[in-house]
């Protein structure tokens, strides 16, 4: 599997993202600096991690959306090609019109920084394929703006196709628990067709075991005979 990981100025996660595809998946990794015009050659995944593009000025990952590099990442879904967005990344996503609705300040109006259990709510998805339905996991947050915001009628419309990939939830599993105020309590969701994943929680931070729990590693083990089609 080739993953190319994006950077943009204020990314402060992708060398742990690049580190989890690797370690984990297997992945053959290359960084993609925001400038560039084009993904690797053989790309399978684009992986668009967590930090403070462009300092979040103007709105979190609205100029990273932006970058000549978005374009080739929006053509690369557009024909089938396989998306992460973590934390900003999942902020880039929305902002680039990959995924609908947006991420906005927290409910809390502070900095959030620490472990939050999610509940993996779909599982047809490669991305969380390795979970089951249920699966409780403790991932780490870290974001100012995790609050996922959207019209009625789109919320209606992603919990009906099933798109909720994963919610916050109280430790044992049951509602409660959302630290942000995220719109039903959704941690992460996934494209129409189940290609592009967003999500504000940290897998790549629990993915070793020399640093904690590693609630993260299943979603990268899930990855690593990925491949998309020439």
């Amino acid at each position: 599997m080739k993953a190319a990981v994006v950077v943009f100025p204020g990314s402060n996660c992708d060398r742990d993202m690049a580190v989890a595809l690797r370690d984990v998946a297997g992945a053959d990794v290359s960084m993609v600096w925001h400038k560039d015009q084009g993904l690797p050659a053989g790309t399978d995944l684009v992986a668009i991690p967590g930090g403070f593009s462009f300092g979040d000025y103007l709105r979190c990952g609205a100029i990273a959306a932006h970058s000549p590099i978005m374009r080739a990442v929006i053509a690369f879904a557009g024909r089938g090609g396989y998306v992460l967005g973590v934390c900003n990344g999942f902020q880039v996503l929305t902002e680039c019109g990959l995924l609908p609705g947006s991420l906005m300040m927290n409910a809390g109006l502070k900095f959030l920084c620490k472990p939050a259990p999610v509940r993996i709510e779909a599982t047809d998805s490669v991305f969380t394929s390795t979970y089951a339905r249920g699966d409780v996991l403790s991932l780490p947050i870290a974001h100012h703006e995790g609050n996922y915001a959207a019209s009625d009628a789109d919320l209606d419309r992603i919990e009906g196709d099933g798109r909720i990939a994963l919610r916050y939830c109280a430790p044992d599993g049951s509602a409660g628990g959302n630290p942000n105020g995220a719109a039903r309590d959704i941690a992460g969701l996934v494209s129409e067709n189940r290609r592009v994943l967003g999500m504000m929680p940290h897998p790549e931070r629990a993915s070793d075991p020399a640093l904690g729990p590693t609630h993260g590693a299943a979603l990268f083990r899930g990855l690593a005979a990925l491949t998309v089609p020439a």
